[in-house]
């Protein structure tokens, strides 16, 4: 028997604001309660400690928006130049095609001689009044929007967007040229495989975008929205069709808006989800926001059992698919003009049912090797998503050896477990695995603007609810995702499967599918890195929280999708 176990705790009605936020973003929803209990199948819980908003019902209407159409073999090709809602936005229509703007091979620019001076400014403390006139000035944006301006005293701007949790509502991080003509600029932006400048700003090198002016000067920047000249805006981001991604915000805080220019995903990577399987409704359908042409289906291990055989845990019926919801964060169709936006739209996808015990599933140690096998069999890069743990394991290393030993003979399988939902020092096993190995990413839980009760919060912050829930924290945490956001969600009736959205998915379950996402984008800008190397990247392009550096609250941060993808480019292109 398994005892890993999910555990997903829900209010049973959803706010009025929520419902408000829903409509006011295209969704038709139909508010119908349910009660999401402790999805419970070793003793591994999937780590979704969720009261969530009602599970929705959505009326799906089909796309009247713009879709995109490349094919495979021309993902490493798609940029903000060929997407929907990033371009030029003249005010008198001379501005040339932003697809020109790119330099045919990479630059590089390197400060490394000793009599190079940096000055790097936190966005918040920018000053003007410099004793000196250092050659570089490093502005590190926050997570929410930021507005960044040239300083005359210095020859090289870096600006870094880090994120921005206000996108939906407008907020836009902005470098602001206002009073600059486009035309008296010369731009090099960066596209997957061409253009842009490699610089290492302390935390490895990366690919930036460029604008050199007249006299010399030089703005590097990553993470920006936009660009605001006196005859128009430069926007740089990516906005999918889907008509709730204005409220995912957990996209927009980890900047993936921004890293879609780069990559929206490749099928060199796979994608393994060990959970609870799909919620599969009547006509043998899955949700359908999710991508049904490229999710593998394991030998009828993939339909969710919706019921949790374990004695003494939650045994009995459940409501809701948690696996179901973990995929959605992860790979829901998007620009598809219906329901949310999945992190990554392309790679091929396999949700395994390892959870609750019932007749056909696959222990982890199974599941991983089929998994492995799969990979192997395409010539796959592999990810694997485990929004589960064992209760009352803080920082047990030693509890399953079969699967760690799976773990230590596949280094470039790269596992990404959540850290657990017990509010205490120590995370929870098998996430306490990244303790020992270089291929084992263990996630956090992070705060967005507000809690689920509307009471406002710094985006970052750990979450932590007496009482209820809290993310674990302790030795061998790597970083930090959103939790308390959107899923597509399946749920069980008397007349079948439902699908809708839950709108606050929480747990360290919801925040670790966020970094999976991102480390699927980051594998496919470059899946010549090794798992170990995926790790070293969101670790050292985190936005560092709490104490300075690494430290136990927060690992090396929360995750940075845009100079994650910045960062794997640079290395592609031969940079250290």
């Amino acid at each position: 028997m398994n005892s890993f176990r999910s555990i997903t705790q829900t209010t049973l009605t959803a706010s009025t604001t929520d419902l408000a936020h829903a409509n006011s973003a295209g969704f038709d929803f139909t508010s119908r309660a349910h009660a999401h209990e402790f999805n419970v199948s070793l003793n591994v819980h999937s780590h979704s400690s969720h009261r969530t908003a009602d599970d929705l019902v959505i009326a799906f209407a089909s796309s009247q928006g713009n879709k995109l159409a490349a094919s495979a073999s021309k993902q490493a090709e798609l940029n903000c130049f060929n997407q929907n809602q990033s371009g030029w936005v003249s005010q008198d229509g001379t501005m040339p095609e932003i697809a020109t703007l790119a330099q045919p091979t990479r630059q590089w620019l390197d400060f490394a001689s000793a009599s190079s001076t940096i000055a790097q400014t936190s966005f918040a403390q920018t000053d003007s009044a410099q004793a000196t006139q250092p050659t570089i000035e490093l502005v590190v944006g926050t997570l929410g929007a930021d507005t960044f301006t040239v300083l005359p005293v210095f020859q090289y701007h870096v600006f870094s967007g880090n994120g921005n949790v206000d996108f939906g509502k407008g907020g836009r991080d902005v470098i602001d040229l206002s009073s600059v003509l486009s035309s008296s600029v010369t731009f090099n932006l960066a596209t997957a495989t061409r253009g842009g400048v490699i610089f290492n700003p302390g935390n490895g090198a990366q690919v930036f975008d460029a604008i050199s002016f007249g006299n010399g000067n030089q703005i590097l920047f990553e993470g920006i929205d936009q660009v605001r000249f006196a005859d128009g805006i430069l926007n740089l981001s990516i906005t999918p069709n889907d008509p709730g991604f204005s409220q995912q915000w957990n996209l927009h805080m980890m900047g993936v808006q921004s890293a879609w220019r780069f990559t929206t995903g490749s099928t060199k990577v796979l994608v393994g989800i060990e959970d609870t399987g799909l919620g599969i409704d009547v006509t043998g359908n899955i949700h359908p926001d999710l991508r049904s042409s490229n999710t593998i289906f394991y030998n009828g291990n993939t339909r969710d059992d919706f019921f949790r055989n374990v004695s003494g845990q939650e045994y009995g019926p459940k409501a809701t698919s948690h696996g179901t919801d973990v995929q959605g964060i992860i790979a829901a169709a998007s620009n598809n003009g219906i329901g949310m936006s999945g992190i990554n739209w392309h790679s091929t996808v396999a949700n395994l049912d390892v959870l609750d015990n019932n007749p056909g599933d696959l222990t982890q140690t199974q599941a991983t090797q089929v998994l492995i096998n799969q990979a192997n069999n395409q010539g796959q890069r592999l990810v694997i998503n485990m929004s589960l743990g064992v209760p009352d394991s803080a920082g047990r290393t030693d509890l399953d050896p079969a699967f760690e030993q799976v773990v230590a003979s596949n280094p470039n399988t790269l596992f990404v477990i959540a850290s657990g939902n017990e509010n205490i020092y120590g995370i929870s096993y098998p996430s306490s695995l990244a303790q020992k190995y270089n291929n084992v990413i263990a996630v956090g839980a992070s705060w967005g603007t507000q809690d689920t009760n509307g009471v406002p919060k710094a985006p970052g912050t750990r979450i932590s609810y007496p009482g209820w829930w809290g993310s674990n924290y302790g030795n061998g945490l790597t970083v930090m995702g959103p939790s308390e956001v959107i899923a597509t969600s399946a749920t069980t009736t008397s007349t079948g499967v439902q699908f809708g959205y839950d709108l606050k998915f929480n747990g360290t379950s919801a925040a670790t599918p966020n970094v999976t996402g991102v480390a699927s984008l980051v594998w496919s800008a470059n899946p010549n890195l090794s798992a170990g190397q995926v790790k070293g990247i969101l670790s050292q392009t985190a936005y560092d929280l709490g104490a300075k550096g690494y430290d136990q609250v927060y690992g090396n941060g929360f995750v940075n999708a845009d100079t994650a993808v910045r960062r794997a480019m640079a290395i592609g292109a031969g940079a250290a």
